[in-house]
């Protein structure tokens, strides 16, 4: 087979290409935003970082301004919407033929995210009983699957890959739960009308797929311009519409995997036969329609659903949660500690992550397994199942925006802020170190 010598361009691409590959990346770089975030927040550049992000702007028509919101506003409704879609598209795949598909293997994740969010909740509210204050409870629910996954990986190859789908799974689910309490309780005053013409567009969208509509063109233009913008003025957050629009993206394929391959080598049969000798630099006319044939082949037998979430992952990780962790990481560290605690708040967030976490997913999986509910998947133990916890007590790309939702109060929300950072880090390094620990014991033992 002819091998082409790499280009300068793409010897310079490989290492980033390799780098955005790696599962762990994508914790290092939000690591990264956030040491930014905290040096612009600290330092001469903070009256800068600050002005740019209450700078507005939006849509002039007939000397009319439209949509004119904060830049904070815009990466918190609008960018975050990218996320959240993608979120959904996660949620669909996972239920559709993923670890979710099957209700006994997806019973013990789906109860550890809801002791998960139980607990944490119950724990903040003991704390924060009445006032604003007790309007963050939802802040301790939430898990950030980056950051969590992205430490896990850490751990490479002694880390049975049944740990790391359990993880994943749980964060999909607690990703679930986040969405639903963002629906039900962060919700400004609703607009009746636009929350219905937003309904009546994820009708067509859903019409759209049942009918076999695969177009990416059509489910973007309706999904941004009609339902996003409908809920955005609705009160309700435009986040959620993001999500529903992901759930009618079609998730099934026009060619099965059996015929696509038997499809696929008779062309490639065809191509080859067309220029035996493979010495031309170029096709001839008969190849590139072969060509042609197996690229529509090849959407044919690829959901959109997995093409869309293939294609965004890697924006929405390496560019979107960084700029939203850029936005909302900007925390003075110059802290006055009467006033830190001089309400309960950033100590009802981080009780909420490292307690509650802990106590609610391991509690509600042992749970579980004791009425034989589901099994533990194979090579987990409790030891590392309280180390799957800690990692569960990161919580801070969700965290952090529930907060940006729950608070109006400056004080509250740098307090909530604080409680995220300190429960994150602390379950991130004692649950990296409880697992490294469990798996050389289990390296020990065998």
């Amino acid at each position: 087979m002819r091998q082409l010598d790499q280009t300068p361009i793409e010897r310079m691409i490989s290492p980033v290409q390799r780098f955005i590959k790696q599962e762990k990346s994508g914790g290092m770089v939000l690591g990264l935003s956030v040491i930014i975030a905290l040096i612009l927040a600290n330092t001469s550049l903070k009256e800068y970082y600050h002005h740019i992000l209450a700078y507005k702007f939006g849509f002039q028509w007939a000397g009319n301004s439209f949509f004119e919101y904060s830049l904070h506003h815009w990466i918190n409704d609008g960018l975050m919407a990218i996320f959240f879609f993608v979120v959904g598209l996660e949620l669909k795949r996972e239920i559709v033929g993923g670890e979710l598909s099957n209700p006994r293997k997806a019973m013990l994740p789906i109860g550890a995210a809801l002791g998960g969010m139980v607990v944490p909740a119950a724990i903040y509210f003991v704390l924060n009983p009445s006032g604003e204050m007790s309007n963050g409870w939802g802040i301790p629910m939430a898990t950030d699957i980056a950051f969590a996954l992205g430490v896990l990986y850490l751990l490479g190859s002694r880390i049975p890959l049944t740990l790391k789908v359990f993880l994943t799974a749980l964060a999909i689910v607690d990703d679930l739960g986040a969405v639903l309490v963002i629906a039900f309780f962060y919700t400004s005053e609703i607009s009746t009308l636009h929350l219905v013409l937003g309904a009546s567009i994820l009708v067509i969208m859903y019409l759209g797929n049942k009918l076999g509509v695969r177009s990416i063109l059509f489910y973007a233009i309706l999904g941004i311009g009609g339902v996003w913008t409908a809920f955005l003025l609705s009160g309700v957050h435009a986040t959620i519409a993001a999500v529903l629009a992901a759930f009618t993206i079609p998730a099934n394929v026009r060619i099965s995997e059996q015929v696509f391959s038997e499809k696929i080598e008779g062309l490639l049969g065809k191509f080859k036969a067309i220029d035996p000798d493979n010495t031309k630099p170029t096709l001839t006319n008969e190849q590139l329609h072969i060509l042609e044939e197996i690229e529509k082949s090849s959407a044919s037998a690829t959901p959109p659903l997995q093409r869309l979430e293939h294609m965004m992952h890697p924006m929405v990780t390496f560019l979107i949660i960084p700029i939203f962790a850029l936005a909302n990481a900007g925390v003075s560290l110059a802290i006055d500690f009467d006033l830190l605690f001089s309400t309960n708040v950033a100590l009802g967030v981080a009780l909420g992550l490292l307690v509650g976490k802990v106590v609610g997913v391991v509690g509600f999986t042992v749970v579980l397994v004791k009425l034989k509910v589901a099994p533990f998947p194979e090579g987990m133990n409790i030891k590392n199942l309280f180390g799957l916890s800690l990692l569960a007590a990161i919580g801070f790309t969700m965290s952090l925006f529930v907060t940006s939702l729950a608070f109006t109060s400056e004080e509250y929300m740098t307090q909530a802020k604080i409680g995220i950072f300190v429960a994150s880090i602390i379950g991130g390094v004692i649950g990296y170190c409880v697992l490294s620990k469990a798996s050389k014991t289990i390296a020990d033992d065998n």
